[in-house]
């Protein structure tokens, strides 16, 4: 395993080879803009968008300091997509109680190719929460899908992710959930 502010990688036994890097926004614009204007990414909010609307939103985010999107690759095929980010600088921050030590996700898993695959996000999403705790600062995830997506809160229940209240942002009402690093890495 090799970890970095930069990269991660892994070789996960019978899944392949995982890396994560962050998103060039100019090179990696066909494959965002192709997963979030799906049905499938309805929750991601940006079905309406055009490639250009797409690709101004990711280069805004680049120039954070405080919020970065990445590319998760399985044997060097981009598989998913997901942003980090510091509640306290972002406008769920003035939706809870903001804890020191608590860090954003969010997380899109890019459409299978030749249908679903037992196991496949449980094994992203544990790789990701990996990448996320590697840095010992990150004490709680903190993650808020809109609320209507059942799916999406199932798994990060499954996960370990405890409900917290359901927020308004201003694009969605949200639920939150939370996982503790020690119920990752006790």
């Amino acid at each position: 395993m090799t970890t970095s502010p930069t990269c991660y990688s892994r070789h996960i036994e019978g899944f392949g080879e995982v890396a994560i890097r962050p998103v060039r926004p100019g090179e990696d614009i066909d494959v965002i803009h192709d997963w979030v204007t799906r049905e499938r990414s309805r929750f991601w909010g940006m079905r309406d968008a055009g490639r250009e609307r797409v690709l101004e939103i990711y280069e805004y985010l680049d120039s954070l300091d405080t919020h970065h999107a990445y590319l998760i690759h399985r044997d060097g095929r981009p598989v998913a997509l997901f942003q980090t980010y510091e509640p306290g600088a972002d406008p769920v921050g003035e939706c809870y109680d903001v804890r020191p030590g608590d860090f954003g996700i969010h997380l899109l898993i890019g459409p299978p190719d030749g249908g679903a695959e037992p196991g496949f996000t449980g094994t992203v999403l544990d790789t990701f929460l990996d990448f996320v705790l590697a840095d010992p600062g990150r004490l709680r995830i903190v993650v808020e899908p809109d609320a209507r997506n059942a799916k999406a809160i199932t798994r990060l229940t499954r996960a370990g992710f405890v409900p917290g209240p359901q927020i308004d942002l201003p694009d969605k009402r949200a639920q939150l959930l939370f996982l503790d690093r020690a119920a990752v890495r006790p």
